[in-house]
């Protein structure tokens, strides 16, 4: 397979290159010792010194114990290496932030919380990713509330980003509003995340249904009781969604205007049948390899719009259209924290740029190629952290934009290099 060939090629995807040039042996003294002994004094005496005199202030770890991997389950920390790694050379090549893979031996959530928390001295952030669900809520919570460093798990904030950005649009272009009726079929980290952060964007959580492998979430489904224990964070859900009451899957597909499916890979998962009791409903098939009804069958079925989470098909709703420039914003502003309003920032700004390219039902959010909205999020996130009150570096929104394009283009003419002289 491609895939493999490359990685037996190169020997992985990433590697670490100094940036201080050496041009004689008296250089050594001022990296090393016994020069360095003066930075260190400097960071001593002032801790948020190591922001601006050391890798720090653009370094981020991406963090995992591969309990849930592309899903491929539970692989290991090992096994996961490869997924962190393309991940952070995307973070490198799309927002220019140096993303360091560190798979944990940590399956203990108070373990990885432990080791997540002792790693903060070293890093402008954490990317939190493939953690098996609900321990993936427990953990971004304990972290969030006690690192004072952005905590993201971009399978949540992330996943739940780009669908907003898209849905945006979508309700533009076929004419439905907040009040819409959604079914959200699937409810792991992405679309738990979405409820969330539509509700934070003002749409209606009484109007949401979820979809689970049990059937629909609702106030009195049996397991109720015990999901209070064993996953809160479900239970949440089930009690703020479905002002319907609707028990039953065709019931909840009858007249509704959005599905967003993040379940298992299809084909096959979502029917045609199903799309065809919505009203010229909008359709995100966002699993991956394959999304849970191709967009052809969905369209045959009635829809108006469709998105998956592929490239090869027309709007393809990815999440590495929102961490890279997420990240590029909290830390040129050196942000404390990233929450929800910072990601509908984030959101707001992908949907305006595809609105001034030119919306189309084939069309509804920037490619991943449209590189000049990468600068124009970074600026939108790091603003709202100003205005959040969490950032400790102040500059205006313009400023903000200017500077992560300079440093995006700089990292991506370090690949340029690269590539060069790959062969």
């Amino acid at each position: 397979m491609r895939s493999i060939e490359l990685s037996m090629k190169y020997q992985g995807k990433i590697q670490m290159i100094p940036k201080v040039p050496i041009k004689s042996y008296d250089d050594f003294s001022l990296i090393y010792t016994p020069g360095v002994a003066d930075v260190v004094r400097e960071i001593a005496s002032d801790r948020d010194k190591s922001f601006i005199l050391t890798s720090r202030w653009n370094m981020i770890a991406i963090l995992t114990d591969g309990t849930r991997v592309l899903g491929l389950g539970d692989v290991g920390p090992e096994a996961a290496m490869p997924v962190m790694e393309g991940k952070a050379l995307l973070f490198k090549y799309l927002g220019g932030v140096d993303a360091v893979p560190i798979p944990l031996k940590a399956k203990d959530p108070e373990e990885f919380i432990k080791v997540s928390k002792a790693l903060e001295p070293s890093f402008g952030g954490i990317n939190l990713e493939d953690i098996e669900s609900p321990k993936c809520f427990y953990i971004l919570d304990k972290l969030q509330q006690s690192m004072n460093i952005p905590v993201w798990h971009d399978d949540q904030q992330g996943t739940a980003g780009a669908t907003l950005a898209a849905l945006i649009n979508a309700m533009e272009l076929a004419g439905k509003d907040k009040d819409s009726k959604i079914v959200l079929f699937g409810a792991g980290a992405a679309n738990i995340a979405t409820v969330r952060l539509l509700t934070s964007y003002g749409f209606n959580p009484k109007h949401m249904i979820l979809i689970d492998r049990e059937g629909v979430l609702h106030s009195e489904r049996k397991d109720l009781d015990a999901m209070m224990f064993s996953h809160k964070w479900k239970y949440e859900i089930a009690i703020k969604t479905n002002g319907y009451n609707i028990k039953d899957v065709d019931d909840a597909f009858k007249d509704a205007d959005i599905l967003i499916a993040a379940s298992s890979p299809g084909p096959g998962v979502i029917s045609k049948r199903w799309i065809s009791l919505m009203k010229r409903p909008i359709v995100f098939a966002l699993a991956n390899p394959v999304p849970e009804i191709f967009p052809d069958e969905a369209v045959e079925a009635g829809a108006e719009i469709v998105a998956t989470g592929r490239s090869d098909f027309p709007n393809q709703v990815n999440n590495s259209l929102v961490f890279p420039a997420v990240f590029r914003g909290v830390l040129d502003s050196r942000a404390s924290k990233v929450d929800d309003d910072m990601v509908i920032a984030a959101s707001e700004t992908l949907a305006s740029y595809a609105k001034r390219v030119g919306l189309k039902k084939d069309y509804i959010i920037p490619r991943m190629d449209q590189w000049d909205v990468y600068y124009e999020v970074a600026g939108a996130v790091a603003e709202k952290a100003v205005e959040r009150g969490y950032a400790r570096v102040k500059m205006s929104k313009e400023e903000f934009v200017n500077q992560a394009k300079q440093r995006i283009i700089y990292s991506r003419k370090i690949i340029s290099e690269v590539e060069k002289n790959a062969d």
